[in-house]
């Protein structure tokens, strides 16, 4: 498939967000400082950042009693449950905080709004380790993931509402316009993270400019599943990836300007890959 005048443009911060980014950074610092670092579940939703790391030394356990009292723990991104935190502490193992700033502030949010006497809503998917994180900071918090549970809820005369960081910007006004008709006094905080809001942002440009979009991501990455989502609404030549393998030459055929995004846990060398081989698909 030869095509030499194919334009192919990749989202300007497409792939890690900084408080990703810095997390990554930090484990493989920490396993290059002591042998090995240990995490209990994977310090982002993205198989190739899983294997790399375990091939610097991290290592996957499922409670804080599997690792040994000289080695770290590194808390990962998406924040951890306060039992956990209170756990390691009284273990006196060495912690290495990866929390990102911008979920601790999340945390403070719903504090907050619990001294302040108020029920506490979290928008975001169920089960998700970050949602997890926010809930176990305050007492019997709802999670509410679209806005068909919205419509389930009670009356309620206050609540004080935050969203996980990487949620639509869709979504949670759709709950929120469900939720100015249950609650009198409602007070929002929105927690979608500025990178979030601009990596969406980007990916609704240019579906709107290219023939065909690509969102490199896990299928595992609840954020990567989202911006494929939101790409499609616009523009149904959407394509999600987890790697350059994926793709097939099939959906660039007629293409004149392909656009490329990434999830917030896709590494830059990842998007490097898919775009070259777009490039040689393309030029063939």
């Amino acid at each position: 498939m030869k095509n030499d005048s194919v334009k192919i443009s990749v989202a300007k911060d497409a792939g890690y967000c900084f408080g990703v980014r810095d997390a990554v950074n930090l484990a493989y610092e920490t396993a290059d400082e002591h042998g090995e670092v240990y995490m209990l579940g994977h310090i982002v939703h993205n198989e190739h950042v899983v294997r790399d790391l375990g091939q610097a030394g991290t290592r996957i356990v499922e409670n804080l009693s599997a690792i040994p009292n000289d080695k770290p723990v590194l808390f990962r991104a998406h924040g951890t449950e306060t039992e956990v935190w209170k756990e390691a502490k009284k273990k006196n193992l060495n912690i290495v905080d990866a929390t990102c700033p911008l979920v601790k502030e999340i945390h403070d949010e719903v504090k907050k709004f619990a001294q302040e006497g108020r029920p506490i809503i979290i928008i975001g998917d169920h089960g998700h380790d970050e949602v997890v994180g926010i809930a176990s900071q305050v007492e019997n918090p709802t999670v509410v993931a679209n806005a068909e549970e919205a419509e389930k809820l009670r009356k309620m005369k206050r609540a004080g509402v935050v969203s996980q960081s990487t949620q639509s910007i869709e979504n949670v006004q759709a709950i929120i316009n469900v939720l100015m008709t249950k609650v009198f006094d409602l007070r929002f905080v929105n927690t979608i993270c500025f990178p979030t809001k601009r990596n969406q942002e980007q990916i609704k440009e240019l579906a709107r400019e290219c023939d065909v979009m690509i969102i490199i991501g896990s299928f595992t990455s609840a954020n990567s599943k989202r911006l494929a989502l939101l790409s499609s609404q616009i523009n149904p030549a959407t394509h999600q990836v987890k790697s350059a393998i994926e793709l097939d030459e099939a959906w660039f055929r007629d293409a004149a300007h392909v656009g490329i995004s990434a999830g917030a846990s896709t590494p830059d060398y990842l998007i490097e890959e898919v775009k070259g081989r777009i490039e040689q698909l393309v030029t063939e």
